[in-house]
């Protein structure tokens, strides 16, 4: 790779670290230069609308901006949401209070702000989530649903620009979580987990994906990691496209 390309590749890629941020939780910035989740072997929208009735009272823990929740055209009275992260937090403020939806910020899943036996349904994608917690909020016969990201997520990505890193989140596997749920007095009626390709066909869509999940990536940078990024980079001229795995897991719970 002669100087001039990688003197225009760094260019391209401080410019994609500049401008990383996130707005509820919108990818569209990055849309067509990667895909995940194409092939998961379960709907979590389908699972949830199953779940549905509309006088079935809803609860979205770590709504993000609400984007999903209002999908699903639930009444309005009967649906209420939490989210912890600034930003987003002021976004369902100006959207799904005005519909009358109850919201409140909440950054904690282990103090959840309402009342015991509130909900008929609580459902969680990706999100923070404590079994107890879930337990207390539900109904008797009440249902928990949720898809979450499970440890093993993005590791191979992790380690070709940060190989020392470790897991951010170790219990998040199937087999744990089934434990803490029917340790919480649930009856875990679902539980599957999935391992999928994530592909990204150019780094710079990489780079503004390893800053929005800094959790995944922390102290990710252009400069720490470019010679790590060129080589991810002569693997995309070579196939095509760069590729990783994502780690999934699905739980339906009930009361």
């Amino acid at each position: 790779m002669n100087t001039e390309r990688i003197n225009e590749l760094r260019k391209e890629w401080k410019a994609e670290e500049k401008i990383a941020h996130i707005h509820g939780w919108d990818f569209s910035h990055i849309a067509g230069r990667y895909e995940e989740e194409e092939d998961l072997p379960w709907d979590y929208e389908k699972i949830v609308k199953e779940h549905l009735r509309s006088d079935a009272k809803i609860f979205d823990f770590d709504t993000g901006g609400g984007e999903f929740l209002l999908s699903l055209g639930h009444p309005y009275e009967n649906t209420a949401a939490t989210e912890g992260y600034p930003p987003n937090v002021e976004l369902c403020k100006e959207t799904l209070l005005p519909l009358g939806i109850d919201f409140k910020p909440c950054d904690d899943a282990k103090n959840i702000p309402f009342k015991s036996e509130s909900f008929d349904l609580f459902i969680n994608r990706h999100g923070d989530f404590d079994a107890a917690e879930c337990y207390r909020l539900l109904k008797k016969g009440g249902l928990f649903i949720t898809e979450q990201v499970g440890a093993k997520n993005d590791r191979d990505l992790v380690k070709m620009v940060l190989p020392d890193v470790p897991e951010p989140f170790p219990t998040l596997m199937l087999d744990v979580q089934k434990a803490e749920f029917k340790k919480a007095g649930f009856t875990v009626e679902r539980a599957e987990e999935a391992f999928r390709p994530i592909k990204f066909y150019d780094v710079g869509a990489f780079v503004w994906f390893a800053h929005i999940i800094e959790w995944e990536f922390p102290d990710f940078s252009v400069e720490k990691c470019f010679d790590r990024l060129l080589a991810m980079q002569e693997e995309i001229d070579k196939n095509g496209f760069v590729e990783g795995t994502i780690h999934r897991y699905l739980i339906v719970a009930r009361k």
